[in-house]
Order: C-alpha cells, then structure tokens, then sequence
C-alpha cells in the first residue's frame, strides 16, 4: 500500500484549477508534516497557506515550472494549481533546517496523494519578490512552493535509456519520468 502511494505520487504541474481544495485539508496536511521527523526536533519550518484564486494568480508569476521542458512556461489558464504552500524557515528557531524541507514536502504531497490530489515540489522560485510580496520579516526564508490540485496529467515512471535523467512529454501530453534501475544504485550490500 505505500508503495503503491508513493509510485501515486508524482510531480504534477497540470490541475483542474476549478478543483478547489479546502483550507482544512491544507491544514491536514500541514499536520501530517508537523508529525513528522525533524532534525533535531528543532521544528523550524512554517507554512503560509493559499486557497485564494486572486492570491494564487499573483503567486503564480513567480515560479518556473519545468527545467526540462524549456518550450513550455507553466500550466495554462484553467490548468494552475487551485492551492499553494509556502514553505519557510523560520531562522529565529534554528539557524538550519537540514533535511526537514524534504521530509515535510513529502509528507505533504503523501497526504495529498492520498486524498486524490496532486502536487509538485517548486524550488525555483523568485524569492525577492515573493517576500515581497507576502510582507515577510527578515526572520523568515523561502524555502520552496508546493503547488497542489486536483491532476490533469498522466505521469508514468520508465528505465532509463543511456543515462538521460530528463523527463519530457510525448505527442499526447503524457509526462515521461526516466529512473535509474535498482542496481545502479545500489553500490554493495556487505
């Protein structure tokens, strides 16, 4: 079962924006985080959260969406994320926040998974502006945005060819994730 969750739970950048997601069950999610591992224990990441179709559209001009695929600027009107987290580091709690960003992020984008929707971890992120426009302290850093809603695109896992790592898209919009095989990466078992 969480295998078959996890394999779920791929990066998604195309959404039927109409598919509103409460801000309770943002707030579910964010749980499922703030239960989950932290180094430390030192908890030093906060949340601002987004179901706001106005808010969202101003947010939405300072992410870029996918590296890979250079000829496509992000999800089309009618295919934006329908929610938004900021994730942040709060440097008053911890000077650091190692791996908790990662740990959180998943636990997130499991639990939407999970309740059928879908997201995709954003890092490339124009954080001045941003701060900006969120009004933010100094005492807070941008970590990286969460974009969730409901899928509208097929996302499939295959072997790598020749040691490309790039995804790409076919004829059919369907998004193409290449993954090194098991032995690859597995150096040794001793």
């Amino acid at each position: 079962m969480l295998k078959e969750l996890i394999l779920k739970n791929r990066s998604c950048r195309r959404f039927y924006q109409s598919e509103r997601i409460s801000e309770n069950q943002l707030r579910e999610w964010i749980d499922l985080a703030r239960n989950s591992a932290s180094a430390r224990n030192a908890q030093p990441l906060k949340y601002i959260l987004s179901t706001s179709e106005s808010f969202n559209d101003q947010l939405f001009k300072y992410l870029a969406w996918a590296g890979y695929l250079s000829y496509w600027s992000g999800p089309e009107e009618g295919e934006r994320p329908s929610a938004y987290i900021i994730m942040l580091h709060d440097t008053l709690i911890s000077g650091n926040y190692l791996c908790d960003d990662g740990i959180a992020a998943q636990s997130i984008l499991l639990g939407a998974t999970e309740a059928g929707f879908g997201g995709c971890i954003i890092y490339s992120v124009n954080r001045n502006k941003l701060s900006e426009l969120l009004n933010l302290s100094d005492q807070y850093e941008i970590i990286q945005v969460l974009a969730l809603g409901k899928p509208k695109e097929t996302v499939v896992l295959e072997e790598m060819q020749n040691g490309d790592v790039k995804y790409w898209r076919d004829e059919n919009q369907v998004h193409h994730v290449p993954k090194r095989a098991l032995d690859e990466i597995i150096l040794g078992i001793r």
